[in-house]
């Protein structure tokens, strides 16, 4: 990696930019406030090419890779319009049917997926398994040819938007022990299938859901993959979700720090804008120089993963949601701190970003389970769990 973006990646970063800024912040907030989806603004993105960019040509995708969908996710997100749905159906989705789907599911769900014309949820996490994946009870039993799949998840996005679900769950044969996941997507109007919103204190156009799962029969072609599949199967998808999670996250950030910049530069209480006083131009510079840091991280395991190294893009997959989750969260509180009172009213718009900061702190994966990652993986330190 030579640390300096292709024209290609340059032209699309410009383009994914312009075409969110004619929607912004206000755009985004008044839909979540109405309780409305952006489908205008995913409209536009997924004809443009942003959202299918990192899938393969052959099935209506850009064919570029993670780096270059993870740009898109950052510069919507610097622009106030974080698609959180992008990391779900492109990254995590697109990726796993790309990757181990039969020709008949490529043909049949990715060209809808990289155009936006179908949206596509994943369903994994459970009530009572948390962050440990191994404990899933979600089961799928043989009866003829079909699946019988019954289960329960919790925190899925954008069920309520999207026209199938990507389900992880595991085969009747494998009720305990190591998760052999056993995944398969399901149309979401498929008879019992159902799902009951969970109301979040988050300003968001996508919501959460719980997503019961009573006997839903699917055709044998709903399974993606092997019935036994090894866990890489799996976490095929969750390298790029953490990618895309640290992209919103840095996007996030950038998008406080102007909003801080810009304020603090003309709002004057004593002979000179605010911004020249130390108390605040140092914290957003320290700011400023921690996103970029988590930035890198994340092009270096965009770059990883687009090379093929699962191992070394997994570390620096986690180590880039860490950085940027918690330089987020930083730059959104100084945000606020600089505006003062403006702060926290609606016309300034960044008191919103208060609680969806937090997200990067906890979802996909917890600050916590990514150190235990890193304290074993990176340190070989004995395992705590």
């Amino acid at each position: 990696m030579s640390f300096i973006e292709t024209e290609e990646q340059k032209a699309l970063r410009q383009a994914v930019a312009a075409m969110a800024a004619n929607y912004g912040q206000d755009y985004y907030l008044e839909k979540a406030r109405a309780g409305q989806h952006t489908t205008e603004l995913w409209s536009e993105a997924g004809k443009l090419g942003f959202i299918g960019v990192n899938l393969p040509e052959a099935y209506g995708g850009g064919g570029a890779g993670m780096y270059e969908l993870s740009l898109v996710m950052e510069e919507m997100s610097a622009n106030g319009c974080a698609l959180l749905m992008m990391v779900v159906s492109p990254a995590i989705n697109g990726t796993i049917i790309s990757k181990f789907g039969t020709e008949e599911q490529k043909k049949r769900w990715i060209p809808g997926i990289a155009d936006g014309s179908i949206t596509m949820a994943f369903a994994i996490t459970e009530p009572d398994a948390g962050s440990n994946s191994h404990r899933i009870t979600t089961t799928a039993r043989r009866d003829g040819s079909d699946w019988i799949i019954k289960g329960q998840k919790t925190f899925i996005s954008g069920v309520d938007q999207a026209q199938a679900i990507l389900v992880v769950g595991r085969t009747e044969d494998h009720k305990t022990g190591n998760l052999k996941p056993a995944l398969f997507v399901i149309p979401t109007d498929t008879p019992g299938l159902h799902w009951t919103k969970i109301e979040m204190e988050l300003v968001s156009p996508e919501s959460q859901f719980q997503v019961f799962l009573d006997d839903v029969r699917v055709p044998a072609d709903a399974l993606v993959g092997s019935e036994d599949a090894a866990i890489a199967q799996l976490f095929a998808g969750l390298n790029p979700e953490r990618i895309m999670g640290a992209a919103s996250a840095v996007g996030m950030g950038r998008f406080a720090i102007n909003k801080a910049v810009d304020y603090v530069k003309t709002r004057q209480v004593w002979k000179t804008p605010i911004g020249s006083h130390q108390g605040l131009s140092h914290p957003l510079a320290q700011n400023h120089i921690e996103i970029e840091l988590a930035k890198l991280m994340m092009q270096k395991a965009a770059t990883l993963y687009d090379a093929g190294d699962d191992f070394g893009a997994a570390e620096a997959a986690n180590m880039a949601k860490y950085a940027a989750g918690e330089a987020s969260v930083r730059a959104v509180d100084q945000a606020v701190q600089s505006l003062g009172g403006n702060g926290l009213t609606k016309e300034y718009g960044i008191a919103a970003a208060v609680t969806a900061s937090k997200l990067a702190r906890i979802a996909p994966v917890s600050r916590e389970m990514i150190l235990n990652f890193v304290a074993q993986t990176s340190l070989g330190l004995p395992r705590s769990y």
